[in-house]
């Protein structure tokens, strides 16, 4: 039996919240640090604002003087950075890709090219540094027709054009002439979006959930992109046969070929997909729990996470197996301040966050600052409530409930989160 042992957890935002409240949870936690962490994670934890993540030397000397047994890494940014592979190579267990390996997630065009290596299905697809072949080729190709930023985003560096002036618009934002812009332009998936994820040790994957997100920032999926504004898991449309088919035919052949690139893949990958007439295609890699995601698949867990994140990290998963709930569904709804995605004012208060949780509510915070009692907004997506229940509609209609719990004239927030998933129960049930 392995004794209980300190960890230290990457992030600041919503995801880092869950994913602190399921590994406090943990026999194994002894005690919990976040870097730089929230007034959330400080309900379950110590946080260290005083750290700075991008200091590897820093986060490595913090780990040897705290005797930390494992670093668990949120976002995508320190990862991208190599900071697994500096605890690595320090002897601290970390879960997460090393640099090499997050380029699933860093570059767009460095997945595009394992897709066609490996016989990965996704949109057909070209990649490009400069302007003038950018554009003849959107030319001939017409709309509508993708454009996305190759490498790292916030989960907004993708535009789909309906019609060429946007598309060459997003073409020419990305390259303006700046040293090292780069894009991969692709064709218009039509189906549905649904997000896949896998734990992995290198040369294993264990499916460990699904999940829709809801990118758009306004009802019916209208308006930019943004990080996320609700997301709800399980996903049905993801039925079992797709389920086999998207670890056989776009996550086994992705680990391999990176173990083939002497890259393995540690970690969560999370498989954004199109569900096509064609059957599931890969729209494009994130290499850590998904933000809003994370906010629905860490409260269906019936098992503890920390064995299964320590047996990642060290390369072994055999044996391992998460347990999710299959007969609760969770939805989250997203309270953004107002202006999101774009400027947005800070320092606006918000009351009644705390005790709008009950049995089966989490109140998972990202863009908040504490000012003595106070609770402010300090972001974009500043709160994401969360609610469980036996159906996507039960969840829903808890999680809506619990918002209107909140007080928080600056803030708003999408009406419809699940509602395609709702539709589809209701129509099963003959209601």
């Amino acid at each position: 039996m392995t004794e209980p042992f300190s960890i230290l957890l990457i992030g600041s935002g919503g995801r880092e919240h869950a994913l602190a409240w399921a590994i406090a949870k943990s026999p194994l936690c002894a005690r919990l640090f976040i870097a730089p962490g929230n007034p959330g994670t400080a309900q379950h934890g110590e946080n260290r604002p005083d750290l700075p993540v991008s200091d590897h030397a820093a986060v490595v000397a913090f780990c040897k003087a705290e005797g930390v047994g494992l670093v668990v890494v949120g976002p995508e940014a320190p990862l991208v950075a190599g900071l697994v592979d500096d605890l690595q190579a320090a002897g601290i267990p970390a879960f997460g890709p090393t640099k090499a390996a997050a380029q699933l997630e860093g570059s767009k065009g460095f997945t595009k090219d394992l897709c066609a290596e490996r016989g990965i299905p996704t949109a057909a697809f070209a990649r490009f540094t400069e302007l003038a072949p950018a554009l003849a080729y959107l030319s001939a190709r017409g709309a509508p027709i993708v454009v996305k930023a190759d490498g790292l985003a916030a989960g907004k560096g993708v535009t789909v054009a309906e019609a060429l002036p946007e598309a060459e618009a997003a073409v020419r934002a990305i390259l303006d002439g700046s040293e090292g812009g780069a894009l991969v332009i692709e064709e218009c998936l039509f189906g549905e979006e649904a997000s896949f994820f896998a734990l992995c040790d290198g040369t294993r994957a264990v499916p460990i959930g699904t999940a829709q997100d809801h990118k758009r920032v306004h009802d019916g999926d209208r308006g930019p992109n943004t990080g996320g504004m609700g997301a709800y898991s399980p996903a049905s449309i993801v039925t079992p046969a797709i389920a086999e088919a998207v670890m056989t035919r776009i996550i086994a052949p992705t680990l391999e070929g990176m173990a083939a690139k002497g890259t393995p893949f540690s970690g969560i990958l999370y498989a954004g997909l199109m569900l096509t007439s064609e059957g599931p295609k890969l729209i494009e890699y994130n290499t850590r729990f998904g933000d809003p995601e994370a906010q629905v698949l860490m409260p269906r867990l019936t098992g503890d996470l920390v064995p299964a994140l320590l047996a990642a990290a060290k390369g072994d998963l055999s044996g391992v197996d998460i347990g999710f709930d299959p007969h609760r569904a969770a939805l989250t709804v997203v309270m953004a301040a107002q202006g999101y995605p774009g400027a947005v004012r800070r320092g606006t208060e918000i009351r009644g966050a705390e005790a709008a949780g009950d049995a089966g509510i989490v109140v998972f915070q990202a863009g908040t600052r504490r000012d003595g009692e106070r609770l402010l907004a300090d972001g974009g997506r500043v709160l994401a409530v969360t609610a469980l229940g036996a159906s996507v509609r039960e969840a829903k209609d808890r999680a809506y409930a619990a918002v209107r719990r909140i007080d928080w004239p600056d803030g708003f927030f999408r009406t419809d989160i699940g509602g395609r998933e709702v539709a589809r129960e209701e129509a099963a049930s003959g209601d």
